[in-house]
């Protein structure tokens, strides 16, 4: 059974800096495609980054020039630096995983970001 795990969050100060982290544990393959999704309170879950096997990205509007979105595939483990945060980015962060057909979520890992 596929498991992530999320470690890096954190409080910090608006145009801080907070490194997430994501390891896959219990898959022999690399993860087909690896990414991270937020969600505020009160609103819906949203995308953040993703990133492919190929190292292909994509991000979220929000984001774009703030965030990189990296992965290591020999340690099956995708990494997201979040520079210049904002107040607007404080929310639950969530790593996400598929291969093929099957899709893996973390427990989520608080990000705080104070004003």
């Amino acid at each position: 059974q596929v498991q992530l795990v999320e470690s890096g969050g954190g409080l910090v100060q608006a145009g801080g800096s907070l490194r997430l982290s994501c390891a896959a544990s219990g898959s022999s393959f690399p993860m087909n495609a690896m990414g991270w999704y937020r969600q505020a309170p009160g609103k819906q879950r949203e995308l953040v980054a993703t990133i492919t096997i190929g190292g292909s990205t994509n991000y979220a509007d929000s984001v774009k020039g703030r965030f990189t979105i990296s992965r290591d595939n020999a340690k099956n483990t995708v990494y997201l630096q979040m520079n210049s945060l904002k107040p607007e980015d404080t929310a639950v962060y969530y790593c996400n995983a598929a291969r093929f057909t099957l899709i893996y979520w973390g427990q989520g890992t608080q990000v705080t970001v104070s004003s």
